[in-house]
């Protein structure tokens, strides 16, 4: 994609404003904000890192016109407008245009707020007499504001539900002016559009399944969309030179014919509603997949739960009835994927949001030809912090969220990095090492690159997670690095170069359980390798991320399995977004959990163990037991090499490393040398 011809690095012209290209960063929470809501400088250099590498419209999530309790980026005081202006002036400065999405939640913002401040107001007033001694009013104060505390989140509960219904007209002609005051300091700010976001508040008033309101808002499609369409003329009469662009949340269906979110519309609805926003003045719309249910897993799905891009088939029939611009999103994870939806005509701007979590310079390299760090939809970074209200990484990008403090060093002087290990982190120390001008050369005794990625693509669902290695296999070829499979370097070799870096990896744990050795006993990554096959009914020994995963695949195989977990959860660190459906998964084929269990011996016939509470026996047959209960460190030893060693990912530390902590570790001893 290296020749400008292309459409998606082709300029566009949507309202009164051109994009250079049709990358777009679509609205994604990133919980980088000051804690007013106002840009700060993890927010400031996370976008402007965008607008560096190419992007041509970036589109800032969830941005409040009222003071709400909620973590997002807010305008809602003219005090904010100088934060947003320096955000605007810093993405004009590469010819990058900036929107803000402006959302209302869909609950009772004053009235929650008001509870919160009181039950910050009775801690402090606790804090208070506690400091002069008096604990009786200590006590009675910090149990006031318990309950008043209890009243707001109960209040917000039942509003998240009903309020759509329950609020009155004034309540929502007070929420229109908040929005249509926001985008008058977002004028003010330089900003250049306006999105409005059609989830929360304004999708729940469209929704069949959320609003039951008999009023003017409630009932039929007009009805529906009538309150959307009063804050769209509402913006258009407050700044009616920005760009306008409506994020038209669409509710899908799944393949078991359940719907995929509630806010929103169904299809044929939305076609409909499409039309009327065209002729409301609306400049270009972003068709994308409703959400309000709860998992931020419907909206924005991990690898291989939907199909890519899908849906798209609605974007492509709002398209033929509109005659404006039309944006899609939604696991559109390389540039060719978003050409050729340009190049059918099924949408006119693409918007790459985790893709450019995973490398912002994404449109830069679609026009240069550099291959491309490619988004692996795992979630693990990205989805799950917005969830647990954390600021937002990409696993694979060690600069992410710290634009400001880390980049690649330029190197100091000629040197020569022997790295030992392929596996990530390996090959994210050699494209360090390699960036920063220095010859590299990685080792690796396997026949194949990629270390323990290769069993962790084996799962069902899991086979995207290749990218990863894949893009190493791109890159380190065109920046001259050496890759020796099939070799383990000695000392003399290792002396050659400058510094070493050692990746060498884990390996999997057998623990110490009498009849561990015996020959029903296999290990989970020798069944993921494909060294070992195991029938009939197997007892996976360790319900972490391995443990689950291998008892999927074992299921995929036709076995029956079973998982015995010490902790009172299998899975525990697996994404939010995934869990439910591996849950569900072992619930239709009948797995038996045994959580809070410890195995006390092996036997031919199967497993015995013991309840770590209650002390009982358990006893569990089968005919195979899988070993996942952990990795160690493979040891490096340094003995006779005279140069500096650095070490990366598993065998850098105490702890194994997953994949965000193996690729931060490879990028900072790299960046170290």
């Amino acid at each position: 994609m290296s020749e400008k011809k292309t459409l998606l690095l082709q300029p566009i012209q949507i309202g009164p404003l051109t994009l250079k290209n049709r990358v777009m960063f679509p609205p994604l929470t990133t919980g980088y904000e000051e804690r007013d809501g106002s840009i700060g400088e993890q927010s400031f250099h996370f976008y402007e890192r965008l607008a560096k590498g190419g992007t041509s419209y970036v589109v800032i999530g969830d941005v409040a016109p009222v003071n709400t309790a909620s973590p997002t980026p807010k305008l809602c005081d003219d005090r904010q407008i100088p934060s947003f202006q320096k955000l605007a002036d810093a993405l004009h400065a590469y010819d990058c245009k900036l929107a803000l999405q402006l959302f209302h939640p869909e609950y009772d913002v004053p009235g929650v707020g008001r509870l919160i401040m009181g039950s910050m107001a009775a801690a402090k007033e606790a804090e208070a007499a506690k400091a002069a001694g008096n604990m009786e009013l200590f006590e009675q104060k910090m149990a006031e504001s318990g309950e008043i505390r209890g009243k707001a989140y109960a209040k917000l509960r039942h509003d998240m539900h009903y309020f759509v219904t329950e609020a009155t007209v004034e309540q929502l002609a007070e929420i229109k002016q908040a929005i249509a005051d926001c985008a008058v300091r977002a004028k003010k700010a330089g900003v250049d559009a306006i999105e409005v976001h059609g989830d929360r508040l304004l999708g729940s008033l469209c929704s069949k399944d959320l609003n039951h309101r008999e009023d003017a808002y409630g009932g039929s499609l007009e009805n529906r969309v009538r309150y959307a369409l009063e804050v769209v003329a509402a913006i258009k009469g407050a700044v009616p030179d920005l760009m306008l662009e409506y994020k038209l949340p669409i509710i899908t269906v799944n393949a078991d014919g359940s719907q995929r979110g509630k806010g929103g519309l169904l299809p044929k609805e939305a076609k409909q509603f499409a039309v009327m926003l065209e002729q409301a003045g609306v400049d270009m719309l972003q068709v994308a997949q409703a959400n309000h249910t709860g998992n931020m897993g419907d909206t924005i799905p991990p690898m291989g739960t939907v199909p890519y891009n899908w849906v798209l088939p609605v974007a492509a029939e709002i398209k033929k009835l509109v005659s404006i611009p039309i944006a899609t999103v939604g696991r559109v994870v390389t540039a060719e994927a978003g050409e050729q939806i340009l190049q059918e005509g099924s949408a006119d701007v693409i918007g790459y949001g985790r893709s450019l979590l995973t490398d912002p310079d994404f449109a830069r390299k679609a026009e240069t030809g550099e291959p491309i760090r490619t988004c692996l939809n795992c979630n693990k970074g990205c989805v799950d912090a917005i969830q647990n209200r954390q600021y937002l990484s990409c696993v694979l990008n060690a600069e992410n969220g710290n634009e400001a403090s880390v980049s690649i060093r330029p190197g100091n002087g000629v040197k020569k990095i022997a790295v030992v290990g392929a596996g990530i982190a390996g090959l994210e120390a050699a494209r360090v090492a390699a960036k920063r001008g220095y010859m590299v050369t990685v080792y690796d005794k396997a026949k194949k690159m990629g270390g323990q990625i290769l069993l962790a693509a084996v799962p069902p669902r899991k086979s995207e997670i290749l990218r990863a290695v894949e893009y190493y296999e791109q890159i380190l070829p065109v920046l001259g690095v050496e890759v020796k499979l099939g070799q383990e370097p000695d000392q003399e070799e290792l002396n050659k170069a400058d510094a070493v870096i050692a990746a060498v990896g884990a390996y999997n744990v057998i623990p110490p359980i009498p009849g561990a050795d015996a020959a029903n006993v296999v290990s989970a990554w020798d069944i993921l390798a494909g060294e070992k096959k195991v029938t009939g009914r197997c007892a996976v020994i360790g319900g972490g991320l391995v443990g689950t995963e291998t008892a999927e695949y074992l299921l995929e195989q036709g076995c029956t399995v079973s998982i015995v977990e010490m902790l009172d959860q299998i899975a525990a660190g697996e994404s939010s977004t995934i869990l439910p459906i591996i849950e569900k998964d072992f619930k239709d084929h009948g797995v038996q959990q045994y959580t809070q269990t410890k195995v006390t011996a092996i036997t031919p016939q199967g497993i015995t163990a013991v309840h770590t509470q209650t002390e009982e026996a358990v006893t569990i047959p089968c005919d195979y037991v899988v070993m996942a209960v952990g990795s160690r460190k493979i040891s490096f030893s340094t003995e006779g090499i005279t140069v500096p060693v650095l070490f990366a990912g598993d065998c850098s530390g105490e702890k194994t490393a997953g994949i965000a902590e193996a690729v931060r570790s490879g990028y900072h001893a790299a960046n170290g040398i």
